[in-house]
């Protein structure tokens, strides 16, 4: 009788997962990079890996809805004449107009309006319908320069100037050709239906003494009222916090791996910059180390999804945080409604990220006239408000559980975490110890 061997089940490798088949293919088929939109899909240590220590008998609660929790912030009352002041700690990240459409642009401004919070130009400019329906807009001043005026410097509520994003610290953005409509080449003065690649470092600075230069510029151009922020990619959160402060930013703003982009490369979001939560900490360092914790506020971006990713953020030691890729889901943005549509361009609702072809089914990614019919801007600016709301609620009812009146009371010591990892990056004890790794040398 001949004995055989019992068949072993076919093994997949980990390394060599179906994802990364599948672009090694895509790769020797085409010869080009892969370019998408949104931020890392990695797994990477988050929030998640926190949780909040309620109160008991050692910390004494505040009862429900009856006791006042404040969720008022103001940003950039260093050296600004007018400081600005927000209802909540959550705002609206830089989304350009050409990335998005011009009705997306115009439910941000709408929704946070409604929310008491400030939304954001990002590249490309400022739009009337942002500006018409924002009563706090921030405008960012990037390194294409594309759009920027002093004219509207002096409209806008305050300037953000941006030295990098999470998802590509050290890279310039990118607009497609297919996105490059005659408003967006007039507004950029570019030449219609020609991709555009901005500049990855700003082209009248080399370093912290230029920017120092820059940011007084600025604020001679606006009278000294604008509050100046700085935003870096999440790449050396303790050095470029430090330097942004020792130029003269009234806040920092610093973006996570897990912060969204309208196209880059794949190799790029994936595999550049540091988690949000391991740049918190560095960041309020540095702060703190210059005795200016406080004084100049700290933004975090990059994958905030909920109220308790804001409460367990302010507890890290920031003044506020700021939504991307969450404000366009509450929008509409890979809405299952249109799960027919992305199936024929190869995808699926909840994966959709060729935000840089301007097909989005959901009229928000695109410049289509036909597709951007798709988004009323008042209906999905009241889906924001109402996200924004419930993030609110979430984070107070947190904050009451932990005994505070104010969100900005929550402190490390109400975290523990559920990792080594996590532990380690933002400085609170691994839940069950007290140890936190790496901590007087352990």
């Amino acid at each position: 009788m001949t004995y055989r061997n019992p068949p072993t089940t076919p093994r997949k490798s980990a390394t060599f997962d179906d994802y990364t088949l599948s672009e090694i293919r895509r790769a020797a088929a085409t010869g080009i990079y892969d370019i998408r939109g949104a931020g890392a899909k990695r797994k990477l240590p988050h929030f998640d890996d926190l949780l909040v220590l309620g109160a008991s008998i050692s910390r004494y609660p505040l009862e429900g809805y009856r006791e006042r929790c404040d969720t008022s912030v103001v940003l950039g009352s260093r050296h600004a004449k007018k400081p600005i002041e927000l209802k909540i700690p959550i705002t609206i990240a830089g989304m350009s107009f050409g990335s998005l459409s011009g009705q997306a642009k115009e439910a941000l401004g709408r929704g946070a309006t409604l929310s008491g919070t400030s939304t954001t130009t990002g590249d490309g400019g400022m739009t009337e319908e942002e500006r018409g329906h924002s009563k706090t807009l921030v405008y960012q001043y990037l390194p294409s320069r594309y759009g920027m005026n002093p004219r509207d410097l002096r409209r806008a509520d305050a300037i953000e100037i941006v030295v990098g994003q999470g998802a590509k610290p050290g890279g310039g953005g990118m607009l497609l050709g297919q996105k490059i409509s005659d408003r967006v080449a007039e507004m950029r003065t570019l030449p219609k239906g020609i991709d555009q690649r901005s500049a990855s470092r700003h082209p009248d600075w080399t370093g912290p003494d230029d920017l120092e230069i820059k940011i007084l510029e600025l604020r001679e151009i606006t009278d000294w009222e604008k509050p100046i922020y700085v935003k870096v990619g999440g790449a050396r959160p303790y050095y470029d916090t430090a330097l942004a402060v020792k130029a003269g930013a009234d806040v920092v703003v610093v973006d996570g791996m897990q912060g969204g982009t309208a196209a880059t490369q794949e190799v790029f979001i994936e595999n550049v910059g540091q988690p949000t939560l391991a740049c918190i900490r560095p960041a309020v360092q540095a702060l703190q180390d210059l005795g200016m914790h406080r004084k100049v506020q700290l933004i975090i971006s990059g994958g905030i999804r909920n109220g308790a990713d804001v409460a367990k953020a302010l507890a890290l030691g920031v003044d506020a945080v700021s939504i991307g890729t969450a404000a366009l889901v509450a929008l509409g943005d890979n809405d299952p409604r249109w799960e027919a549509d992305y199936n024929e361009l190869g995808t699926t609702a909840g994966a959709y990220d060729d935000w840089h072809e301007g097909r989005d089914p959901a009229g928000i990614t695109t410049q289509d006239p036909e597709l951007m019919k798709r988004v009323d801007p008042i209906a999905a600016g009241r889906r924001l408000a109402n996200y924004l709301k419930v993030m609110t609620l979430e984070a107070q009812t947190i904050a009451r559980a932990c005994g505070k009146n104010s969100l900005h009371n929550l402190e490390p010591e109400d975290l523990v975490a559920l990792t080594i990892e996590a532990a380690a990056m933002a400085g609170v004890p691994l839940a069950g110890t007290n140890w936190i790794p790496g901590k007087n040398g352990f």
